[in-house]
């Protein structure tokens, strides 16, 4: 914290709304924290019962997908129902640098995680035969674990721009979550050099996991195009379909903020609400509705057949 901020909280606006619905949309984004909080569990809970599933590395990227989905979920939902109840909408100045680290944490590991999972793709049907030696159980975890470390250092570059500047006042942040644009509007001090700095590092980032992403994608459909059977093509593609859309929910929303940073759009924050909010939400239901395995998974999870059977 600089030592010229005399702000000791931050107050959230919050998300414009008619005040006949607040009891309304209140319910509707528990509903979606509880749902989004039950569906990424059993993702994870399938995962870890089948032994088929919890060694191979597209499961366990996807179990790591999962979690972070539930505690990025957990980091920005709870605060916005709040704004629909009479509680105080006051954050504490270091809660407020806690929620925009993680939130960008978690949202850089997520980058990385699916940038792995492209590569797991890419590996799967570009080098079918070496995929069990390129990667396994053991290589998959220590590439999680570097994108975890990476998501934090990322989070703490863009925590400690932010609030290495002073705040006198103005405290309300006209968002509903203390992400950097909002916050930066109330330094009382020069923000060039911080929106020049932060806006090439979250480039960089964003850009090098998507392009490293279309890489991948752009070989395994030349791959998938000389495979002579029809069938053939379409398991191929149905193999990576759910990658696939998972990445196109996350980054055009992404894209379409971040293109934008001095946008003050009300459409802003109804596409920020929706990757921070129902992307967490979607996610489970794509992997279960387009991937057989994790359907029959969850079939033999729902059945009560144990891991003795899975064996």
């Amino acid at each position: 914290m600089s030592l010229d901020t005399l702000v000791t909280d931050f107050i959230l606006l919050g998300l414009s709304h008619p005040p006949n619905l607040r009891i309304f949309l209140f319910l509707v984004f528990f509903i979606i924290y509880i749902l989004t909080q039950l569906g990424n569990l059993l993702i994870l809970l399938t995962v870890w019962a089948n032994p088929k599933l919890h060694v191979r590395p597209m499961y366990i990227l996807l179990g790591m997908l999962s979690f972070l989905d539930m505690w990025l979920s957990s980091v920005i939902v709870p605060r916005i129902t709040l704004n629909f109840t009479p509680a105080s909408k006051a954050m504490p100045f270091r809660g407020c640098v806690a929620q925009l680290y993680a939130f960008h944490f978690l949202g850089s590991t997520q980058c990385f995680l699916y940038t792995l999972m492209a590569y797991d793709r890419y590996l799967a049907i570009c080098q079918p035969l070496h995929y069990p030696v390129l990667i396994n159980g053991r290589l998959c975890a220590i590439l999680v674990a570097g994108a975890w470390v990476a998501g934090s250092i990322h989070g703490s570059i863009q925590a400690t721009l932010t609030f290495r500047l002073p705040y006198c006042g103005p405290n309300q942040v006209d968002y509903f979550f203390c992400d950097i644009p909002a916050v930066l509007r109330l330094a009382c001090a020069d923000t060039t050099v911080n929106k020049l700095v932060i806006f090439v590092d979250i480039g960089v980032v964003a850009t090098s996991c998507f392009m490293l992403i279309l890489l991948s994608y752009a070989k395994i459909v030349h791959a998938i195009l000389k495979i002579r059977t029809a069938n053939g093509r379409r398991r191929a593609f149905s193999t990576c379909g759910s990658h696939l859309t998972v990445v196109t929910v996350y980054y055009v929303p992404c894209i379409f903020i971040h293109l934008r940073p001095g946008s003050k759009s009300s459409l802003d924050g109804a596409v920020a609400v929706f990757y921070t909010v129902v992307t967490p939400l979607l996610n489970p239901l794509i992997y279960t509705l387009r991937n057989q395995d994790m359907k029959s998974a969850l079939k033999r999870l729902a059945a009560g057949q144990g891991v003795a059977n899975e064996s």
